[in-house]
């Protein structure tokens, strides 16, 4: 008889609570632990094991997964029993600075544990679906020998040895993300201002945001240090971030996002980059 896979689920915010749910629908016997033990009680009705103690949570299975705040809480969590860690693999899929997850993964190692660090690439709710993916890095035969279990919850798209290389991925991934949804956002409450409905730019939002064409058209120019202006310049940019930063201030919303954004383009400019690409801008953020 083939035995039941197992796994051991520490932190149990939205996504671990989907972490969880999937390995059970997945027939996995799942322990899980919280530190409020009341966010289990449902996943415990549907046959989650609930481990009274860190160090039950942590010996009840070889391998580990923490869904946590960041690593502080990863510390706060596993010093409670460190002697338990010896022999387990931990896939920590907390979210913090690349230098935190390697020096996490020598203190777990000092344990006698072994670090995958991941970096989930989707919403809790995208969790067990199809297409989702988690960037991994760490030792290749620990993922290799888990493989089965980190499936369940997502893809892998692992990156190499370096414990912190998911984690940079994910922080790139993390800064695109928020100021990308801050600038829809900014776009939506000057829509609002001038009584358009978000539903009704929808269809529009979505076609601005789709910047595959531009990624795809800048990224072998960044890397060849190609900053040419020979389709755009950062004096037409800054142009139009002056049309962009008055039609929020004459429609009444903070125009502190478009303003920080002009004053970039400013310093490209000032840098003696006003006829050069948009993607000379990198030289003033390196800076």
């Amino acid at each position: 008889m083939t035995a039941t896979p197992s796994v051991t689920m520490i932190g149990l915010g939205p996504m671990g609570q989907a972490m969880a749910a999937a390995y059970l629908e997945r027939g996995y016997e799942v322990t899980v632990w919280n530190r409020t033990p009341g966010k289990a009680d449902h996943l415990v009705a549907r046959g989650a094991h609930r481990a009274p103690t860190v160090e039950a949570a942590l010996t009840a299975n070889d391998l580990v997964v923490l869904s946590l705040t960041d690593y502080d809480a990863v510390y706060a969590i596993l010093e409670q029993a460190p002697s338990a860690l010896a022999g387990r693999t931990v896939a920590n899929l907390t979210s913090d600075t690349p230098e935190k997850g390697r020096q996490a993964a020598e203190w777990l190692a000092r344990h006698g544990a072994v670090q995958i660090t991941g970096g989930v690439q989707v919403p809790p709710p995208g969790i067990g679906t199809p297409g989702a993916m988690t960037y991994y890095s760490g030792p290749k035969d620990a993922v290799e020998a888990h493989r089965a279990a980190l499936e369940v919850l997502t893809g892998i798209d692992y990156l190499g040895e370096d414990p912190g290389l998911a984690a940079l991925y994910y922080q790139i991934g993390m800064d695109m993300f928020w100021t990308s949804l801050v600038g829809y956002l900014h776009g939506q409450a000057v829509a609002a201002a001038n009584g358009i409905t978000a539903e009704e730019f929808l269809p529009h939002a979505v076609k601005t945001v789709d910047l595959r064409y531009f990624l795809e058209f800048y990224a072998p120019r960044i890397d060849a240090g190609n900053h040419e202006g020979d389709v755009d310049t950062l004096t037409m940019g800054a142009a139009s971030l002056e049309h962009v930063l008055h039609t929020a201030r004459t429609s009444g919303v903070d125009g502190s996002l478009p303003a920080a954004v002009l004053d970039v383009f400013r310093r490209g400019i000032a840098a003696g980059h006003g006829k050069d690409s948009l993607t000379s801008l990198i030289q003033v953020l390196k800076q």
